[in-house]
Order: structure tokens, then C-alpha cells, then sequence
């Protein structure tokens, strides 16, 4: 394992964490050539996910420093390597969470490169030639174009770039439970925030009863009103809880802080479906009998495959669906990792980083 090899001759600009402070300040790094089948992209924004919180102040116990965090990539592709059919200079392109797998496993072969057990992520990884992988808090990126998806052409790229993590994040579970193909479907989406507002905006664009479950009495107006939610469940309110019992088909959990479940699991009807894709730091809080007395299923899901991130962005710009986001320059990232650890977000920061000029 090294922070560069040979290869790595071209200077990057970024911003780093150094130390479980969590503190970013500004530095300077090297990226690999790009080579035959890379792409070089020069990026024009990045999203901040939570898991960027995470990983800066060490959270998880699994953090490489220095670490340039960033895994909701999008700018334009400067350099294309000889191998490369699918992508010319000048196109929008985005990348995700995902930097390499193996290629080879039953997982990459069947489009699931996400549950690869070699998979490496785009920051905080290690890649193919050894290397520490450094994420989009920076001016360029050099990734396997297999990695790479294109950026509908009628999206603002700036608030697109979420969906490359958001996005996908939300998208799979919905896909993967045959959701989206269920018109009049009632689902719940725990949580409104940077995950919880895209799930709403992908429920209403394909025709689903949706009810956000929020312990925020504030989040209930924003559901309804800006985002078009048909109803809201105060999750801190037992009348509320207990009305609508046994009154949705799937709910989609949202929600990386420490919470019960079994008020939750009880909204689901009888063979009704639980989906996690919030990672709270603590164990789940999860009790047998209302899995047991309703028939029903918990179930997790991370990101999603190239081929699903390309479906989901294809699909964003037929329905225009984009994120809510707050545009910041680099240089007040540590004031928005604060706001975000607050909840202080509506609902997704972006990092404008060639307005910044790094």
C-alpha cells in the first residue's frame, strides 16, 4: 500500500482530513496517468455525503490519512486512453462510490460490482496498482472508464452530482423490490434528508402513494409541499404511529443515526418489506416479534452496479428528477460538514470546485 507509484506524475489540488479532528485543509497530491483504459476528468462538482463525515473524523475506525473524500463526482472528460469507445472528450461524465472490482466474480459478471469482494472504493480504497484512492475534494480525476457513467445532457450537473451516491442509494432498493414497477404502491421513506428527499421525488415520478415518517414536526410541510409527499407520520407521535398500522407495502430507511425499528416494522403490512440503507454507528435496535407476527422482511442494500447507476441516471433525465441542494465553494467545507453533522442541510451540500479554482 502507498499514496503514489511511478506512474503518478500529474499534481492535483485538493482539500484532506489529516487526523480524526475531521479538520480539512488544503492539499496537494499526485494522480496516475491516465492511461488505456482510463478517462481523465476535470471536475466541476462534488456532493457531500455523510459517509465523507464519517470517514474524516474516523468514525468507523477504517480511516487511511490523509484522506480527500468525495464520491459524488461529475465534471468533463479531458483525456480519453485507447481502449476507451464509450466516452470522447468534452462528455459529462460522473463517478460514484465505486473505483474497482475484480471484474471476474459472479457478482461483477451479473452487473453487481458493488458486492464485489474486492471492490474498492473511490476514496479511502486501495486501487489495482496498490495505491491509496483519493476522492472529487479536488480539481481532477483519473478512473477506469468502466467506472464512469454518462450525465443526461438536460440535468444541472451540479445538482446531479448527489445522485451518483444519493441517487443510486435510494434507486436499487426501490428497483430491486419490484417498487417502481408498482404504480399505487404505498410506501414509507424514514428520514428527509439528502437520501430521504431523492426517494420521495423517485416515488412520486413513478406513481406511488409515498408518506414520509420523520421525528421532525418542521419536515412535515417540506414533505408535502416542496416535494409533493400524499402524507406524513410523526414518528414521535404514538397516535400518529398507530393510525397507520399495518398501512404500507415498503418502507425505505433513510436514517444513519441510531433508532428503534419496531415502531417502524409495524406500519408494514403483512409480508411487507424493510429496507436499510442508513448506516447508524450502533447496532440495529431490532425486536423479533413484529418481524415474526407481521411475515415480515428487513433487508439492506449499498449503491448499486454501473449498469443500474446508468439506468438511474438515464431515468433522472427523462423525469428531470435532481437533488435540493446548497452550492459552497472548497473553501467552506469544514463550516458544511458541521451544518451537515446538525442536520443543517436542505438537502444535499455541493462543492463548486472549479468556481473555487483550486
Amino acid at each position: 500500500m502507498a499514496q503514489t507509484s511511478a506512474n503518478h506524475t500529474q499534481t492535483v489540488s485538493g482539500w484532506a482530513a489529516h487526523d480524526t479532528s475531521g479538520k480539512l485543509t488544503p492539499f496537494t497530491f499526485k494522480r496516475r496517468e491516465n492511461g488505456i483504459n482510463d478517462v481523465s476528468i476535470k471536475i466541476l462538482y462534488c456532493g457531500i455525503c455523510h459517509t465523507d463525515l464519517h470517514h474524516v473524523k474516523n468514525d468507523w475506525g477504517i480511516t487511511m490519512y490523509p484522506v480527500v473524500p468525495g464520491h459524488e463526482i461529475i465534471g468533463v472528460i479531458t483525456k480519453v486512453g485507447s481502449n476507451v469507445k464509450n466516452f470522447k472528450v468534452g462528455d459529462k461524465a460522473g463517478v460514484g462510490c465505486l473505483a474497482a472490482s475484480c471484474l471476474d466474480c459472479e457478482y461483477c459478471k451479473s452487473d453487481q460490482e458493488n458486492y464485489c469482494d474486492k471492490l474498492q472504493f473511490v476514496y479511502n480504497g486501495i486501487f489495482w496498482d496498490g495505491t491509496i484512492t483519493y476522492g472529487g475534494y479536488s480539481d481532477l480525476f483519473v478512473a477506469d472508464h468502466r467506472f464512469v457513467v454518462h450525465v443526461p445532457e438536460n440535468l444541472a450537473m451540479d445538482a446531479a452530482a448527489p445522485l451518483l451516491c444519493a441517487g443510486i442509494t435510494v434507486f436499487c432498493p426501490l428497483k430491486d423490490n419490484n417498487i417502481l414497477e408498482s404504480p399505487g404502491k404505498k410506501i414509507g421513506i424514514v428520514g428527509l434528508g439528502g437520501l430521504g428527499h431523492i426517494a420521495v421525488k423517485f416515488g412520486k415520478a413513478f406513481g406511488l402513494h409515498v408518506t414520509v415518517i420523520s421525528t421532525s414536526p418542521s419536515k412535515e410541510k417540506e414533505a408535502k409541499e416542496r416535494l409533493g409527499a400524499d402524507d406524513f407520520i410523526l414518528s414521535t407521535n404514538e397516535e400518529q404511529m398507530q393510525s397507520c398500522w399495518r398501512s404500507l407495502d415498503f418502507i425505505l430507511d433513510t436514517v444513519s443515526t441510531s433508532h428503534p425499528f419496531g415502531p417502524i416494522l409495524e406500519l408494514l403490512k403483512v409480508n411487507g418489506t424493510l429496507s436499510v440503507v442508513g448506516a447508524p454507528e450502533k447496532p440495529l435496535q431490532l425486536p423479533a416479534f413484529p418481524l415474526i407476527f407481521g411475515k415480515r422482511t428487513i433487508k439492506g442494500s449499498i449503491i448499486g452496479g454501473m449498469k443500474e447507476t446508468q439506468e438511474m441516471m438515464d431515468l433522472c433525465g427523462k423525469h428531470n428528477i435532481t437533488c435540493d441542494i446548497e452550492l459552497i465553494k472548497m473553501d467552506n467545507i469544514n463550516e458544511a460538514l458541521d451544518r451537515l453533522a446538525k442536520g443543517d442541510v436542505r438537502y444535499r451540500f455541493v462543492i463548486d470546485v472549479n468556481g473555487n479554482k483550486l
